[in-house]
């Protein structure tokens, strides 16, 4: 009983770390095309070949 005193703490840092980078990816960009991703990578326009 006496660890839910370091569990319960520990699980709430965590949570918000992971909240806050949520909110940074959001503010970033990350999420603004996932449809259009998707659709370049399905497409054959690229070159299959590795630049040198």
């Amino acid at each position: 009983m006496e660890m839910l005193v370091y569990l319960i703490p520990a699980s709430l840092f965590l949570g918000g770390v992971g909240l806050l980078a949520f909110l940074w990816a959001l503010r970033s960009r990350q999420f603004e095309d996932p449809e259009g991703d998707g659709q370049r990578f399905l497409s054959d326009d690229w070159d299959k070949r590795p630049k040198p």
